[in-house]
Formats: C-alpha cells, structure tokens, sequence
C-alpha cells in the first residue's frame, strides 16, 4: 500500500498552498487519493508527486491551468512540444508588451521630473519636436481638469487601450482670439500620443515649432494672466503668433492635492 500524505504535508513539501492544491482539485487537475468520508481530510500518494512536480513545473512556464490539464489528459511528446511552443509565443509578446509598458511609465517620469524641476514664471523661446496628437474643436472654459472630461470622454471613445492621462491632454486657444486677447474661451482639446500608442482614429502628427512658453503654479483658471505675459512678451520682441496655443496641465489634482505643486505650461508657436 503507497504511503499517504495529508494536505497539509504535501503543501509543505512543494512549498504551494493549501489553497493551490483545492483549487488543482476542484478544476479537476489533481485530485486526492483518498477522502476521509467522515472528516473530509484529504490525502495524496507518492504516484501522485510526479504529477504535481509537472504542474508546478509548468506553472513556473506561465502556462495556464486548462493547457496543463490537456497534457496531463493527453501525454505524448509531440503534445508537449507543441505547448511549449506556443507557450513561448505568449511569453514572447507579453515580453513585447512588458517593454511597451516599460517605456510608457519612464515618459510618465521624465514628465514629472520636469514638472517638479520647472522654473516657474519664466517666458522661454524654446523649439519643442513633433509629436503625434488627437484633438477637436470643442469651445470650453475649463476652471478644472474635471470640466474637460466631456470633451476627454469624445477623444477616448472607442480606445481598446488606455491613452489618457494627466499631463497627455491639453487645450488650445486660437490664434485669433490670443491676438484680441480673448483668453477665457478655447476652442480645442487634444491628447498627445505617446510613441507606443496606439490610437484608432484620426491621428495627426504636429511638426516641429517654435514656441514662446511659460510655466507657472496654478490650473485653467490662472493661466490668463499668463497669456497677457507671454502676448505682451510676443509685441514686445516683434514675435509673430503662427498657431493655435497648447497649455497642458502637468501637475494637477490627478496627481496631488497640494495645490502650491500644481504646474501647467502654456506654449504659443511663434516665428521671426
């Protein structure tokens, strides 16, 4: 007679939980050798470990519980070559997608270290390269970030994968109404594409401009005052207004809620 081992054992032995080995049970991967009627304790055999040591083996591949239950149903060489094959194309996209994600959260860091690191209230000259953008006419007057999310909802409909994220969606005013000093009212919202994403709809690319910027300690609601600095900086350099502005929130209620950490930059493209 085979020598029986308490759950509790077993687990201990191939240092899982109790909890694995139930669930093994319950989704018919490995079941016990024997069940005590009257107390419901559970045992498993030596002929049992090899089965388990393949479980946790293939586990350890990352390889999902149904596909383990059809090797163990269906033991053949070719049978695990195959799953081993196709277990390595899951791993190698998720590798893919690893990278991805890698790169995306050091955008989000290198954002909010310049952020952090902003000398506020200062109008700089500065050439910004292109990049990728969604936008739309929407006529808003945003007092916070919350204002936007109509308007956020429209450019994020349809979006398999997340795009939007504070300090990714800015709003512009026109040309025109920078000009006649109307800085209360925009007419476009966008979202900036990072380079891994992947956007299903109209995406635009922005080419490389020039522009006169400004960074200061506030939201939406602050920034007119900044735009009378950075008009007045314009006329007073003989700058000629070329586009449409781009201000964007970097540090904003999604981030904290100190209000004195709060950093938006309002870009106004510029030639000579």
């Amino acid at each position: 007679m085979q020598e029986l081992y308490q759950i509790g054992d077993v687990a201990r032995l191939f240092h899982i939980s109790v909890g694995s080995l139930r669930h093994y049970e319950q989704v018919g991967l490995l079941k016990p050798e024997y069940i005590d009627s009257l107390t419901g304790y559970r045992y498993y055999s030596t002929r049992q470990f090899e089965i388990l040591n393949t479980i946790r083996y293939l586990r350890v591949l990352d390889m999902p519980l149904n596909q383990i239950a059809d090797f163990l149903q269906n033991k053949d060489i070719s049978v695990i070559e195959d799953k081993l094959l196709k277990q390595k194309e899951t791993v190698i996209q998720k590798q893919q997608e690893l990278k991805i994600i890698e790169r995306k959260i050091d955008h989000r860091l290198q954002q909010l270290h310049d952020a952090i690191n902003s000398k506020l209230n200062t109008i700089y000259i500065k050439k910004y390269s292109s990049f990728r953008i969604v936008w739309m006419h929407d006529s808003i007057s945003p007092k916070t970030y919350l204002d936007l999310e109509h308007s956020i909802r429209h450019l994020d409909k349809n979006q398999v994968t997340p795009v939007v994220f504070l300090g990714k969606v800015g709003i512009g005013i026109s040309k025109e109404d920078i000009l006649n000093s109307y800085f209360n009212q925009y007419s476009y919202i966008f979202l900036v594409l990072d380079a891994e994403d992947e956007y299903v709809g109209n995406v635009e690319i922005f080419p490389e401009e020039t522009c006169a910027s400004i960074r200061f300690c506030g939201s939406h609601k602050e920034s007119p005052e900044y735009y009378q600095k950075l008009l007045s900086y314009i006329n007073d350099n003989n700058l000629k207004i070329s586009g449409f502005s781009k201000e964007i929130t970097m540090i904003d209620y999604g981030i904290t809620n100190d209000t004195s950490k709060f950093v938006t930059e309002i870009r106004i493209p510029v030639t000579y």
